[in-house]
């Protein structure tokens, strides 16, 4: 089945490894077999692998674009799972890792990647908690 896909102006895309970019007006793709597709919205640096769910995620994007050499990476994203559900007690987290889990093992990295993405504004939203909280802890004391 035909996807399509728009691309706003200027904004970059991978297709099955070669970065474009959309024309001044965007564009409208439509992928008529098989490919490796990533918008801009998608893409991570390394370097903003700063936290569980980006280390995952991150893993996982690599192996999304370079599936042949998925074995390469797999020990690190599982390694990543690993610590992971170490860390955590919420069940569902450890239910999400593992349709994550379920995802990569069956070759379905964009659909582990979006469901990564969940995790990761989960995650976000339970650091600002533990921010406010410790700041809210830092004034009591000062008190």
């Amino acid at each position: 089945m035909p996807l399509k896909i728009n691309v706003k102006s200027g904004e970059k895309f991978v297709v099955n490894g070669a970065v474009m970019v959309a024309g001044s007006k965007g564009a409208s793709l439509v992928l008529q077999n098989e490919a490796t597709i990533l918008l801009g919205k998608d893409v991570m640096q390394e370097n903003e692998a700063t936290t569980p769910s980006r280390r995952i995620y991150f893993s996982i994007l690599v192996m999304y674009l370079d599936q042949e050499n998925v074995k390469n990476y797999r020990d690190t994203f599982m390694t990543y799972v690993e610590d992971f559900m170490d860390a955590t007690t919420f069940s569902e987290v450890r239910r999400t890792l593992l349709h994550i889990v379920e995802d990569v093992n069956s070759g379905n990295y964009y659909r582990a990647m979006k469901t990564c993405k969940v995790l990761m504004n989960y995650e976000d939203e339970m650091l600002k908690v533990g921010k406010k909280a410790a700041q809210l802890e830092a004034t009591n004391v000062g008190d």
